[in-house]
């Protein structure tokens, strides 16, 4: 049997914008953590920050936390995952308790972001990018504007429509954010708010962006019995470009993640009394939500309509307030979720947004643009729970198996728009606006192109030509070949079958 792992301790501080510094920040956090985990002694530190050489200009970061801490001579280590960090600490204690080598080990997670100007942040967070498409100036918002764009294509959802499902996620976790005492923002927002903030990158406005945000949370974890037990974990990794993936609107990286954390834990989608999912962009809670397996693909979105997802719906998702309203600290939000988890099923949230009942509550995390995820599942451990000889979930992955990184094109003169986006909030140095698409060659490969125009529509035949090292698209001018070109992009993607039958 393998060794359990149970949760001793959780301390955070509050989210938003703080005077203090990120190494006070992260003893206010590690401090209560202590506190309340009743332990006397630690046996190791596990360090999680994303950027802090780039945002506070320190390094060594490790050893100064066990310095500020009067833990001089514990060891202490620093994990760094982009966006996911804050899990994959986590992740890092988990093994060195369930090693047996360490019988408690604190776990400290933050980052320092409010005092920087918004480009400077953005072109920091910009890093953890694909280089080939960051030339472009592709941003976190931007990448994931295209997601949605084609995510809104595929479930042949209206500008309208679309906007109405991502505001109720929007309204959603501000409601549940007002709520809870450590949340950035704490103020309940209408749709006449949402509709009337503006663009970041079309199809996404302010309210869809989780902000940028100063804060940092601590876990202790222990072999001694306690309430909660750590039940599964799973993590997995996906191509640093979008490009290069077999999907724009499913992460494969969630999938892989979930099916090893739903198998090491004995159980199913179905088992799961309510989730925080990584909603850095609310479109992102809707995709998680069905990589998980808690909706069909393509359908999670009704799920937000009919209010399924609302903190007193059936599978209430970011009762925190998510990323979106408890804030966004990119270090700690990992574990930040990991501990809300923790304390709702301890009980001890304040009776507004306790979920009654709750007995097993999960969290997924993104790292970078969802190429280094990671999903993570706790449980009460005062109830039996059966699991059977031969146990298989209810949950199936889809295609999970890797995929060859194709060649770069040696020259492109065309292609089928797939996604596109304006946008308007630009890293550090590039123009704005700017209008960015992925298009897909003739020979099925998929391309980042910058357009100076921003009346586009996915599946247009558009003429490439290449400045520099940069590609250029413009809609095709002639309508003849534009049906062409859709006839042969939708022929590719025929299966043998369907060619057969398309063409007897």
């Amino acid at each position: 049997m393998p060794t359990e792992v149970y949760v001793a301790g959780v301390g955070m501080t509050k989210f938003g914008k703080s005077t203090l510094s990120l190494p006070q920040l992260m003893v206010e956090a590690a401090s209560k953590a202590i506190v309340d985990a009743r332990v006397s002694t630690i046996d190791y530190v596990f360090i999680g920050v994303m950027s802090v050489e780039e945002f506070t200009g320190e390094s060594n970061f490790a050893a100064l936390i066990t310095d500020r801490l009067g833990l001089p001579g514990i060891p202490s280590s620093r994990v760094e995952t982009a966006s996911s960090t804050g899990s994959a600490v986590f992740e890092s204690a988990f093994y060195a308790v369930a090693s047996g080598y360490h019988r408690n080990v604190l776990i400290i997670a933050g980052e320092k972001m409010t005092h920087l100007p918004t480009a400077q942040t953005t072109r920091i967070l910009a890093e953890v990018i694909d280089q080939g498409e960051r030339k472009y100036g592709a941003s976190m918002p931007s990448l994931a504007a295209m997601i949605t764009r084609r995510y809104q294509h595929d479930a042949r959802l209206s500008d309208e429509r679309l906007q109405s499902i991502l505001s109720k996620v929007a309204i959603k976790n501000h409601y549940n954010g007002s709520l809870n005492p450590y949340a950035q923002f704490r103020k309940i927002i209408t749709a006449e708010d949402y509709f009337g903030s503006r663009y970041v990158s079309t199809p996404l406005r302010t309210y869809d962006c989780a902000p940028i945000t100063d804060g940092a949370v601590a876990i202790v974890l222990t072999l001694d019995k306690k309430l909660i037990r750590v039940s599964g974990l799973g993590h997995a990794t996906d191509t640093l470009a979008v490009r290069h993936r077999d999907s724009l609107t499913s992460f494969k990286s969630t999938r892989l993640a979930a099916w090893q954390a739903y198998n090491m834990a004995k159980l199913s989608p179905k088992d799961i009394s309510f989730a925080e999912v990584h909603d850095a962009f609310t479109p992102f809670e809707i995709i998680g939500t069905e990589d998980l397996g808690f909706f069909p693909h393509g359908e999670g979105w009704m799920a937000v309509e009919e209010g399924a997802t609302s903190i007193k719906g059936r599978l209430p998702i970011n009762p925190s307030g998510g990323l979106k309203a408890r804030g966004h600290p990119v270090g700690a939000s990992g574990l930040a979720q990991i501990a809300e988890v923790a304390q709702q099923l301890r009980g001890e949230m304040e009776a507004s947004r306790q979920i009654p009942g709750a007995r097993i509550g999960l969290t997924q995390n993104i790292g970078g643009l969802a190429n280094n995820n990671l999903v993570t599942i706790l449980e009460r451990t005062d109830r039996y729970r059966p699991i059977p000889v031969y146990f298989k979930p209810d949950y199936d992955p889809g295609d999970i198996r890797p995929r060859p990184i194709p060649e770069e094109p040696s020259s492109v003169d065309s292609g089928i728009l797939e996604t596109y986006t304006t946008l308007y909030t630009t890293p550090e140095g590039m123009p704005s606006p700017l209008t960015l698409g992925f298009l897909s060659t003739p020979d099925g490969r998929l391309i980042m192109a910058r357009s100076r125009q921003e009346n586009l529509k996915i599946g247009q035949a558009v003429d490439v030509e290449k400045e520099g090292d940069l590609y250029y698209l413009q809609p095709s001018p002639s309508p003849e070949k534009d049906a062409e070109g859709v006839r042969k992009w939708l022929h590719r993607a025929l299966s043998p079958t369907e060619r057969k039958e398309e063409n007897p």
